[in-house]
């Protein structure tokens, strides 16, 4: 079961990098239809949550510490995060759905959840493989001190 927790995080985070080019898709689609941002939606609200939820389940099965199921908690919590922020930028467009400053600095900010998510996921994927390989899944953030 650890194998497998190390093999779905890291196709989370493929999923994770496959969205910031389905939003370059979406971006760059002239002209931009509603399907423009087709792939980006779909990766987003469907393949990603359901991978979130596989991750923490092998996690769990998998008899990681309990720090690091609870991070891999994180993704699932940040994409529901990503949907609010998405649903704020388009709340404070105009009336004619043109975008405002407000939505554009609050749409900024679904840009910057996502790297956010992808760092998170990164640490998953990284304490996923040394539970694999049998070396305490430690936060590599903090130093230990000399004893």
């Amino acid at each position: 079961m650890r194998r497998a927790f190390v093999i779905v995080s890291a196709v989370l985070l493929a999923a994770f990098a496959l969205q910031f080019v389905f939003a370059a898709v979406g971006a760059f689609t002239k002209p931009a239809g509603d399907g423009a941002y087709a792939l980006h939606s779909i990766t987003g609200m469907v393949v990603i949550p359901l991978l979130s939820l596989l991750t923490m389940v092998c996690a769990a099965l998998a008899r990681a510490p309990g720090r690091v199921v609870a991070q891999s908690v994180l993704p699932l919590g940040l994409v529901l995060l990503q949907a609010l922020i998405a649903v704020l930028a388009n709340a404070f467009t105009d009336a004619s759905g043109a975008s405002t400053a407000l939505s554009l600095t609050i749409g900024a900010l679904h840009a910057v959840n996502g790297i956010i998510a992808v760092h998170v996921v990164v640490g998953v994927l990284q304490a996923a493989e040394k539970l694999a390989a049998g070396r305490p899944a430690e936060n590599p953030a903090v130093e230990k001190s000399p004893a």
